[in-house]
């Protein structure tokens, strides 16, 4: 599909109102709910475990541009067909595929998730939902305009502890928020040089493929696939579009946000091919009925993030904390690492990664992933077990949960609950399209270091005429 069929199903207008996607047609509501998986990767492989272990799913096709990849999911589902190029897939196989699970690299997500939708499929996508921003509104306005049940891949939002979160910022137990601050150490950028020359394409891998509606460019070894495309421009969106969606969503979902009017970004100048190892991005978001009139979001990642902030100064001394946090690391127990991890955030070492709300009446630490949030206040730990066991009550969330075995599933579960008729997904693109927007925007203001970029959410346009070129991208027949 060209960039310009994108368009025509997607102008560059306003996201709306937020539409929330109605439950599968009838005719699957109780029956067995046919699935087709584009990607079969690392995350290919995990999606496709959770997905196949609900008890409605049959798996009936595969598709990988890795001949091996795709040999290894075959051997868990020898029944599925396979393919390597998920057009002909989605062409040949269309009257026995209800949902489609894209797993594939970020410049793929929107290529293949609107063909699917297209033939009029419930579509699951891995975070972030696109690559561009006009992909992400197109996508949002498809799956509006069809009524199709559709999932972005942000596992954790169905966790206990982010969902206990989100109502406790909602119930006010810091009152209004004005700041909110966040945080990875992960580097899914690269400041080196770019490759020079070519290398032979291995024998399993179709490397037009696997490059689709991107240019085309020689293959090397070991900097595109498998796993390096994350960091670079062309296929994925660096660390911020890896781990900023995860930890993100939360606050973002719990304070109820829009897409933001400014952006700066703070890195290394931009070199056109990987994205910089270390950026601070700071956000301007406009106010909502959680929020002062205006809320401030600072992202930090690479090594050493986050930046020393008062912020995120927490009780305690360094040095426990530091004990703690190595007896977390040694631990082979799940239940054991988690409490040691909670001891460590006790005693003034954050988290490696989280969010910090600030509020009127205090802060909320929520560590990514697992942990219990903690308030504090004026410097020391407040205890918030009734607030949570009240929350939990009224919302029936049950006791915390410390098992990524039994949470895991949860995310995809509901996406084919969805299907069935017997749910509805809580990450549709009505939501992760706003969502995926917002990080966008960010590699985005990446490309002009130390400049504020104002984002005009009506018009989907930068007021800096220069930065609008990267809200698309030219798409290669293939």
């Amino acid at each position: 599909m060209k960039k310009r069929e994108f368009l025509k199903k997607s102008s560059l207008g306003a996201l709306g109102v937020m539409l929330i996607p109605t439950l599968a047609d009838a005719a699957l509501k109780g029956k067995t709910v046919r699935t087709a998986h584009i990607g079969l990767g690392v995350m290919g492989r995990a999606d496709l475990e959770a997905i196949s272990s609900h008890k409605s799913v049959k798996v009936v096709a595969l598709c990988d541009v890795d001949s091996k990849l795709l040999a290894e999911a075959q051997a868990m589902h020898p029944n599925a067909k396979i393919y390597s190029d998920y057009r002909t897939m989605l062409s040949e196989m269309d009257k026995q595929i209800d949902a489609v699970v894209v797993s594939t690299p970020d410049h793929t997500h929107a290529p293949a998730s609107m063909l699917a939708m297209e033939l009029d499929k419930a579509v699951y996508c891995q975070k972030p939902l696109t690559h561009y921003v006009s992909e992400s509104r197109a996508m949002n306005k498809l799956a509006a305009k069809k009524g199709l049940v559709t999932q972005m891949g942000i596992q954790v939002h169905s966790f206990y502890d982010y969902k206990l979160a989100t109502l406790l910022i909602q119930s006010g137990i810091i009152g209004k928020v004005h700041t909110v601050r966040a945080w990875s150490p992960k580097n899914w950028g690269y400041d080196g040089d770019s490759p020079v020359g070519e290398d032979p394409v291995p024998a399993n891998l179709d490397w037009n493929l696997w490059l689709g509606t991107s240019k085309e460019r020689p293959y090397k070894k070991g900097v595109y696939h498998p796993g390096n495309w994350r960091k670079l421009v062309d296929y994925g969106c660096g660390t911020l579009g890896d781990m900023g969606v995860h930890i993100f969503d939360t606050p973002y979902n719990a304070l109820q946000l829009d897409v933001p009017r400014t952006i700066t970004t703070l890195c290394r100048p931009s070199n056109g091919f990987s994205f910089p190892e270390n950026n601070t991005v700071t956000y301007e978001f406009p106010g909502t009925p959680y929020t002062a009139e205006a809320l401030k979001w600072v992202w930090y990642d690479g090594p050493g993030a986050p930046e020393s902030h008062e912020d995120l100064i927490l009780p305690g001394a360094k040095n426990v904390a530091n004990n703690a946090k190595e007896e977390a690391q040694e631990s082979k127990s799940v239940k054991d690492k988690t409490s040691l991890e909670v001891a460590a955030a006790e005693s003034g070492k954050l988290p490696d990664q989280g969010a910090m709300f600030i509020g009127e009446k205090g802060r909320l630490l929520l560590p990514h992933f697992m942990q219990l949030p903690q308030k504090i206040v004026d410097g020391e730990y407040v205890d918030i077990s009734k607030e949570i066991e009240e929350v939990s009550k009224k919302h029936n969330l049950g006791s915390p949960i410390r098992n990524y075995e039994s949470e895991g599933p949860k995310h995809y579960h509901q996406f084919i609950d969805s299907c069935l008729g017997k749910d509805e997904c809580t990450a549709p693109f009505s939501y992760s399209a706003r969502l995926t927007e917002t990080i966008l925007l960010g590699t985005i203001a990446g490309r002009f270091p130390g400049e504020t970029l104002n984002w005009d959410a009506e018009n989907a346009q930068f007021k800096e005429e220069k930065a609008n070129k990267y809200l698309s991208g030219e798409y290669r027949d293939f």
